[in-house]
């Protein structure tokens, strides 16, 4: 991939036009779009349809959480939407990821689709210790996020979600070439975190084996954002090219 196609701009807006005029201006300058909760509930698939009809790809972050079969036939929908990327909750657990996975590879098989990956979303980044520790998990949140990511992997799906900070135990963790980890939380050095807590800059995350990074407000709240895009662009190819020489 190039620096480019890592750089994944989640469209976190209210409507179709601001959403539309931001996929319009950037589409040249990212890989892919995010699209969440918010704009997925005011605006529906049919937006993603349209994104997607425009040339550009789409990472559908719905946290699919809930009993195996209906996360199943949610992520069949998402794969003949012509998704790239799609999310599930991990603390839904094996049998739900499980049953998900087959369940895409039935349809892509069954009805001739590019299958998309599938990732299992590990802890938010607005979550901490304290956190945790409010909703009764044991353990320190890299430790929790490593065990999601191995259950995630036995279960089928390509890749998760997770802070940058844990990304070296993920690879540690799970030894595969081919996993994917999207890195959420990315802030250039003089944003400010506001709501979440376990950030990192666009280059610390691609240095720490990022596959993807996902960047909202420091885009789309720019004055720019087709210049705050390429900017981080040039910030993510300088990374890529230290992390060779270490290679």
């Amino acid at each position: 991939m190039t620096a480019k196609d890592k750089l994944i701009v989640a469209l976190d807006v209210d409507t179709t036009e601001r959403a539309l005029a931001l996929a319009d201006e950037l589409r040249d300058s990212v890989g892919m779009f995010k699209i969440g909760m918010q704009l997925f509930t005011a605006a529906g698939p049919d937006f993603v349809r349209r994104i997607i009809s425009q040339g550009s790809r789409v990472f559908l972050d719905l946290k699919y959480h809930d009993i195996p079969n209906t996360v199943a036939l949610a992520a069949v929908e998402a794969t003949r939407l012509g998704v790239s990327l799609f999310n599930v909750h991990t603390m839904g657990g094996p049998e739900m990821m499980k049953r998900t996975a087959e369940a895409v590879a039935e349809t892509t098989a069954r009805e001739n689709l590019t299958a998309p990956k599938m990732l299992g979303v590990t802890l938010l980044t607005s979550a901490d210790q304290s956190t945790l520790e409010q909703i009764g998990i044991s353990g320190i949140p890299s430790a929790v996020v490593s065990r999601l990511a191995v259950l995630a992997n036995h279960s089928g799906l390509d890749g998760v979600v997770a802070a940058a900070q844990e990304i070296e135990l993920i690879r540690e963790a799970v030894p595969r070439n081919d996993f994917l980890i999207v890195t959420p939380g990315i802030r250039s050095a003089t944003d400010e975190a506001q709501d979440q807590r376990r950030t990192m800059t666009a280059a610390e995350a691609i240095r720490a084996g990022a596959d993807y990074i996902v960047v909202g407000r420091p885009i789309i709240a720019a004055k720019n954002p087709a210049a705050a895009a390429q900017s981080l662009v040039a910030e993510i190819q300088t990374a890529l090219h230290a992390r060779a020489s270490k290679a």
